[in-house]
């Protein structure tokens, strides 16, 4: 019986060589899946088309934009999820629903070989083969460019004998990923940490040195999901594309950073990701307002695990699943509006209301009407302050013995 792959293909080189060398190395039939992210690229159609041409027996486009918007980018948000407290998970996002809709295509299919093109130098292999263990351990796992030693030479030589439809003569001195949540760029001369990164890496957003008028933005939230830009109800995906294009066009969510890569290097990349630090931003500022100061310093922790586990492939992972309960559980309250000014390659917050609000203006104010009981203040301080009050008298009294 011939063996089938499912390939998660991207429709660029490594993936469509891919096809008709896994073809002959498996002896088996491969069933090409491109899912659609929002990474706007290539129309999908013609991405579908070049797998049949590769060799495919079969090819499928997934438009998963809604999916990828409302499941995933919209709990990065609740978790306010910035892996070593900048990078939004661009990719690390995306790979756990294409390893679900993988497994879905495996199933359908009858395969019992899930394919991907990861070299063994980065996160994806870890994210992909993590997710496909946790959903479907019964599946085997190849990836060429990693189990066959695949070189970019050696793939172009296979191309260019096989006459595949693609282009193997244009070549991008950047590795680049991208889809609806942000982009991500990296190689060339951004391996030299010292270069500073130039405008034409930039795609998603525009320089935000030019000069050009702020666009004041409203994002409603209910129960910590964004619903809403300028009282306007959007769905996920409309709403992330919308705010990508403002705060991009004011040049924010850029991020260029060396970062701690799973597999023990250190990498250096540049995200641009306009909406995801905007709604993150606003998110954050919502839920100063709304969320019980213990809950708050607890949640900043489980914030960071969070983005953690996610970077690190464990989407599917019992803790991050039981992470997630107490991330939602505290989203309860945190309902209202945020006002922000995107100009200069920065997301201001200017303004905060809630109906859930935790804010006491009588409490707060200083002038006619303040409700903040100051008597009590000073036998609290006292209470407060006689831990660190003792711990000093004993240690003065132990260095008087001492003398």
């Amino acid at each position: 019986m011939t063996e089938k792959v499912v390939l998660a293909y991207s429709g660029g080189l490594d993936t469509s060589v891919a096809i008709p060398y896994l073809a002959e190395q498996l002896d088996a039939e491969v069933i090409a899946v491109a899912i659609d992210v929002g990474q706007n690229g290539e129309d999908m159609d013609v991405i579908k088309q070049r797998a049949l041409g590769c060799g495919a027996v079969a090819a499928e486009i997934v438009d998963a934009r809604e999916e990828f918007a409302a499941d995933y980018c919209f709990p990065a948000v609740a978790a306010n999820a910035l892996y070593m407290d900048r990078y939004p998970l661009v990719s690390a996002l995306s790979r756990p629903l294409i390893v679900k809709h993988l497994v879905a295509a495996a199933e359908k299919h009858g395969a019992t070989i899930v394919s991907h093109g990861c070299t063994g130098k980065g996160n994806d292999q870890v994210r992909f083969e993590a997710g496909l263990a946790a959903l479907a351990p019964h599946l085997k796992v190849v990836a060429p460019a990693r189990d066959f030693a695949w070189t970019r030479d050696k793939a172009i030589a296979f191309a260019e004998s096989k006459n595949l439809p693609i282009d193997v003569t244009k070549k991008s001195p950047y590795s680049i990923d991208q889809n609806l949540w942000g982009r991500a760029v990296e190689t060339g001369f951004l391996e030299d940490i010292w270069n500073g990164p130039i405008e034409d890496i930039y795609d998603y957003t525009q320089n935000p040195a030019e000069e050009r008028e702020p666009d004041e933005v409203v994002i409603t939230f209910v129960s910590g999901k964004p619903v809403a830009l300028d009282g306007v109800e959007k769905t996920a995906y409309q709403l992330i594309k919308e705010l990508n294009e403002r705060a991009g066009a004011q040049g924010i969510g850029r991020i260029d950073m060396v970062e701690d890569r799973l597999v023990g290097i250190k990498s250096r990349e540049v995200y641009e990701s306009p909406a995801g630090i905007t709604l993150i931003a606003a998110h954050m500022e919502l839920e100063n307002v709304t969320i019980e100061r213990e809950q708050a310093r607890f949640k900043r922790t489980v914030d960071q695990r969070w983005g953690e586990l996610v970077y690190d492939g464990l989407w599917f992972s019992p803790l991050k699943q039981s992470l997630e309960t107490f991330v939602n559980d505290v989203q309860t309250y945190v309902t209202g509006e945020v006002r922000l000014t995107l100009h200069a390659g920065k997301a201001t917050v200017t303004g905060r209301r809630s109906e859930t609000s935790l804010y006491d203006f009588d409490l707060a104010t200083y002038d006619e009407g303040d409700a903040f009981d100051q008597s009590n203040a000073r036998g609290f301080v006292e209470l407060w302050s006689l831990p660190a009050k003792l711990a000093a008298a004993r240690n003065e009294r132990i260095k008087a013995e001492a003398e």
